[in-house]
């Protein structure tokens, strides 16, 4: 089925504390957000009307407002209040939530200090990122020659968007040459993520292997996947993972949002096993959030 383009859909979006007709919603070329990159957003999911931690969310959104300067006109609350009421008013039942502040168009330059602080929410029905399918078949990922930049060289424990750009160039080329994700190294050469979603390794003794989040975003769905795993007592090891590693893991998933827990096939020449462990891991996660 031919997918609708974004600005040709319709609905309502809230825009700045006022609900605007999806196709009215406009922002002017001239915007700083748009120039120089200076928006935040996050990305949440809806399953079955329900808001999967919605809380949290919006708090790393506040978080990641706070580290590009931006203040949110906004209470956290404000925002919680604004999206559930968006998503009764919608009646999506499956769907994905796109919260977002950026800078407007008062000033052009590297300088922003006197543009408006603008938020917006969009939501839309979205029932899976990966085909359901390929999820329990596993997905595969070269390895990106763009690697996440050093702590001193980017807000990296932000959702900002000049962070992605750097990933929709590996994506693309990961699906130019055949595979459905890349996985990304960070400034040492070590393992990090996926380009949008942190990924685990399972080894030979049913142990977890993670990368430490200290160059890219510590995922909500990563954190509640550890806590599933250990409630199941299996060992996590958050640590460096060097991509020499990975001949000797057994199984691999990315988590995120979007992917949920997505088994991973393959990354280039190493070749992974759906296991058991990944899809218990991926059930009771579904189970979780309210989707079966």
């Amino acid at each position: 089925m031919e997918q609708i383009p974004f600005d040709k859909r319709s609905g309502k979006i809230w825009f700045n504390n006022e609900l605007v007709e999806w196709q009215d919603t406009k922002v002017h070329v001239i915007s700083h957000g748009m120039h120089y990159a200076s928006l935040v957003f996050e990305g949440l999911r809806v399953y079955n009307k329900k808001i999967f931690k919605l809380e949290e969310h919006t708090k790393r959104l506040f978080h990641s407002a706070k580290i590009m300067d931006m203040k949110i006109p906004y209470s956290e609350n404000e925002i919680n209040t604004a999206t559930t009421k968006l998503v009764e008013d919608q009646n999506i039942e499956n769907g994905y939530i796109r919260p977002f502040v950026w800078r407007g168009s008062e000033m052009m330059g590297v300088s922003a200090q006197k543009t408006k602080i603008n938020v917006a929410i969009a939501i839309w029905d979205w029932p899976a990122y990966f085909d359901p399918q390929l999820k329990v078949q596993g997905i595969k990922l070269n390895i990106s020659k763009w690697q996440r930049p050093p702590q001193n060289s980017s807000p990296w424990d932000s959702k900002a968007a000049g962070l992605y750009m750097i990933c929709t160039l590996s994506k693309h080329e990961a699906e130019k040459n055949g595979f459905t994700d890349s996985l990304m190294l960070d400034h040492e050469g070590n393992i990090a993520e996926a380009t949008s979603a942190n990924i685990f390794f399972k080894d030979k003794n049913n142990e977890l292997h993670t990368p430490i989040p200290d160059s890219f975003l510590d995922g909500i769905t990563r954190k509640t996947v550890i806590e599933l795993a250990k409630s199941k007592n299996i060992i996590v090891n958050e640590r460096k993972i060097s991509p020499n590693e990975l001949p000797n893991f057994k199984g691999c998933f990315i988590t995120g949002t979007a992917a949920e827990i997505t088994a991973v096939a393959a990354i280039l020449d190493n070749n992974f096993k759906v296991c058991d462990m990944i899809l218990d891991l991926s059930s009771t996660y579904e189970k979780l959030v309210g989707k079966n």
